[in-house]
């Protein structure tokens, strides 16, 4: 079975992380991993359209009650009704969770992954998370480059 592979990041993105996610989505679906995304805009449409340029598979999940406002770049699209709490249904299906970027939705993606435990979670740019002491937490794994991000999350 491929590996399903999660990238999270904001809908507003910076052009850099638009560039950065399209770059992570081709590199997923050149090593035949299934994309899971949120399905929207910014991040989440670029890796998409990076994904499905290789040919790669990109399955969307929605927030909302419809499937309008999906991404033309995706393969399947699930529709929740559940808003944000469709994150969980995202981490939950991830072998690897990768973000791009930086918002409190992409954080509470980054949290449900490092509180599942057992798989690579993986941030390419965004927030850096430190305990009280200013010690970065143990388990993230900080990449610069989306090879790098595709090479940890699918183990080198």
């Amino acid at each position: 079975m491929a590996p399903q592979v999660a990238v999270c990041g904001p809908r507003a993105c910076t052009d850099a992380e638009a560039q950065q996610a399209r770059r992570v989505g081709e590199l997923l679906a050149e090593r035949g991993a299934v994309v899971l995304c949120g399905g929207g805009t910014g991040v989440m449409a670029a890796v998409a359209a990076g994904a499905r340029s290789r040919g790669g598979l990109v399955v969307g999940i929605r927030p909302n009650d419809s499937r309008q406002d999906a991404s033309p770049d995706l393969s399947a699209t699930v529709v929740t009704n559940m808003g944000e709490a469709r994150n969980a249904i995202i981490v939950w299906s991830a072998d690897a969770v990768i973000s791009v970027g930086g918002s409190w939705g992409t954080l509470s993606e980054v949290a449900l992954a490092m509180r599942r435990g057992g798989i690579p979670v993986v941030a390419l740019g965004g927030w850096r998370i430190a305990r009280a002491d200013g010690e970065a937490v143990p388990g993230i794994r900080y990449v610069d480059t989306p090879q790098l991000a595709v090479a940890e999350a699918l183990g080198g």
